[in-house]
């Protein structure tokens, strides 16, 4: 799966998610900070992760760095598909 087909899913994950108009959120917009997500919304969006590319979220996965941004997501997401593939 390509980068830019992650970060389309996960972009409109988060806007319909966060009830945000798409062009509010960039690639690097901060969705936690910026309170697009909260903790609910951080579930979710794990769930949605697992889901949807098929990743395993481990305990040591869950530090700021892999989910502060939609790039950093993406990041996320590529690297957990490179591993298991």
């Amino acid at each position: 799966m390509n980068r830019e087909t992650i970060k389309k899913q996960v972009h409109q994950f988060i806007s319909d998610n966060s009830f945000s108009n798409a062009d509010e959120i960039s690639d690097n917009t901060l969705i936690f900070k910026e309170g697009y997500l909260d903790s609910m919304g951080f579930i979710t969006l794990i769930t949605f992760l697992e889901d949807t590319f098929e990743v395993k979220t481990d305990d040591r996965d869950f530090i700021e760095e892999n989910f502060e941004s939609i790039d950093a997501i993406c990041n996320y997401v590529q690297q957990k598909l490179s591993v298991s593939a």
